[in-house]
């Protein structure tokens, strides 16, 4: 790995503790456009407090203020809709315009096991090529079609095929025996946040992956649909880089929540 690509990668996985806290913000790529996503205004408080953005070119050129100082992971896949199968993609935006984005890490899901499993892995090809040539870190999104199981098995497969055809680092859901894994990834794994469940389950979910050998979570709905989006981020930051129990966090995120209510009140008086 040359210099411009650690360099990057280190903007996203802090090298003071080798984990991230990504904001998943690439919903609406596909159709899906969950609750407070229809404000993405209301979101931008959150970025702050972000180790790393993913997004697509789109809502970062129009909804991300070019003066925040924040990496991001570019989403550079489309082609289908949660209408249609979603595994149908292509790669949809060119070097030049990942170049002057200035992005940290290039993105795209893989589908083992789908109706396009092989037209996917391509996808991921043509990314880590792109990469190594300009020296942005590729990281490898193992989606999960409707037929496939989320076990160890499956995801620890699907994450090794992308390690092993170049991927810098993956996305993966946590399950049962995660550790497994860990083990057979060569390469750093963040766990995706998937749907909304209660944010103490969330926070539960994220130690046990760190505790087992993930390097970060990669968190949309769980963050920007908690009913204190700030509160639970930083919640999740404390599990992540300093390693605080759920039962902590749990307890930081309702003392965060009531000073988030208390402001939320008094500026609309």
């Amino acid at each position: 790995m040359d210099w411009g690509m650690k360099n990057r990668l280190s903007r996203i996985i802090q090298p003071d503790t080798g984990r991230c806290v990504m904001l998943a913000v690439d919903h609406g790529y596909f159709g899906n456009v969950p609750g407070q996503l229809k404000s993405f205004k209301k979101l931008e408080p959150l970025f702050r407090h972000a180790d790393a953005l993913m997004l697509t070119r789109g809502m970062l050129r129009d909804c991300v203020s070019p003066e925040l100082n924040k990496p991001v992971v570019l989403r550079v896949s489309a082609g289908a809709s949660m209408l249609k199968e979603l595994s149908n993609e292509a790669v949809n935006v060119t070097i030049d315009d990942m170049l002057r984005l200035n992005v940290s890490a290039i993105t795209c899901s893989i589908f083992v096991g789908g109706e396009y499993e092989k037209d996917s892995l391509m996808n991921l090809s043509k990314l880590v090529n792109l990469g190594h040539m300009y020296g942005i870190p590729t990281l490898a999104v193992t989606a999960v079609g409707r037929d496939m199981v989320r076990d160890a098995r499956y995801l620890g497969m699907a994450s090794r095929m992308a390690a092993e055809m170049g991927a810098t680092f993956v996305k993966t859901y946590y399950c049962d025996d995660f550790e497994k894994i860990v083990e057979i990834c060569p390469v750093p794994i963040v766990i995706a946040g998937g749907k909304k469940i209660p944010e103490k389950e969330a926070l539960i979910m994220a130690s046990n992956a760190i505790q087992k050998g993930a390097s970060g979570v990669d968190m949309g709905r769980n963050i920007f649909q908690s009913e204190a989006p700030i509160a639970m981020i930083q919640a999740v930051r404390e599990v992540v880089h300093k390693n605080t129990t759920p039962d902590e966090a749990y307890e930081l995120f309702n003392k965060l929540k009531g000073e988030e209510e208390e402001v939320i009140s008094i500026s609309n008086k």
